[in-house]
């Protein structure tokens, strides 16, 4: 691959060339939309050289996705992957009869797809407007065998994907309702904390969007939608949490919702 920044040349392969947009360039040394892309350093982009983000960028699509759109239906041939720049996306699968599970939640700056594999195992479908940076499957792999750091990054969120997983399985195996609504409230917590400051402010109310439906919630969670509202009602009569609207939960003390989540109160 031959480059040539300064005049916005990319070189793919023999007689394949790419003429990269000026206004894509920052003095900076970065494309323009990697500059001002919020999720950037903690996105799998983040492990990337400058000059090897120019490379990424040249195959890189923005897209957005309405709620309730699929991004990815199970057992079809796998396309493209994405970095998710804004939203949240609900991951499920479903049993010949037609029964679905949710098996999964993701946000920003997650990764959506599975690297060298033929199908995507799952449905991805957009529960709120989602902001996607896309990359096509071929592309996508060419690169990581061309980018260590790029390679390394994604085997260590995908194993800390992994290690979710498991904390969810004891969650759904032996966690109480009231445990189990807690530690998700708690999780959607921590995760607005992510795209703002590093560390949870454990002093402030923090404001956080249901992403999904009362029977959404249930069903990730195990549970029936009355038992979702009465463990609600629970946590906001102990003054742990105020229902803003019925989508805006705010936390009032977050502590005490971890105590409760991890089985400490």
């Amino acid at each position: 691959m031959a480059l040539d920044w300064a005049n916005g040349i990319v070189s793919i392969s023999a007689g394949v060339t790419l003429l990269i947009n000026q206004d894509f360039r920052l003095n900076s040394g970065l494309p323009e939309r990697c500059g001002t892309c919020a999720v950037r350093h903690r996105a799998v982009c983040g492990a990337l050289s400058d000059e090897e983000l120019y490379q990424l960028n040249a195959i890189a699509r923005h897209t957005s996705v309405a709620p309730g759109s699929v991004i990815f239906r199970a057992q079809e041939e796998t396309e493209f992957f994405a970095s998710i720049v804004s939203g949240a996306v609900k991951l499920s699968k479903s049993l010949p009869d037609g029964r679905q599970q949710i098996v999964g939640l993701q946000f920003a700056p997650d990764f959506l797809g599975r690297t060298y594999g033929a199908e995507n195992p799952y449905f991805a479908e957009a529960v709120t407007e989602v902001k996607l940076c896309q990359f096509p499957r071929d592309g996508y792999e060419k690169l990581l065998k061309e980018f260590p750091a790029l390679e390394q990054r994604l085997f260590t969120d995908t194993l800390q994907e992994l290690d979710a997983a498991r904390d969810w399985m004891l969650l759904l195996g032996r966690k109480t309702a009231r445990e189990k609504v807690a530690s998700f409230l708690l999780m959607l917590a921590r995760r607005a904390g992510d795209l703002g400051c590093q560390h949870l402010d454990t002093r402030a109310v923090v404001h956080i969007e249901l992403p999904m439906t009362r029977t959404d919630i249930s069903d990730y969670l195990g549970l029936t939608i009355e038992t979702v509202s009465r463990q609600m009602t629970r946590l906001k009569s102990q003054k742990i949490i105020d229902m803003v609207n019925s989508r805006t939960v705010a936390v009032a003390d977050i502590n005490l919702l971890e105590e409760i989540a991890e089985s400490l109160d």
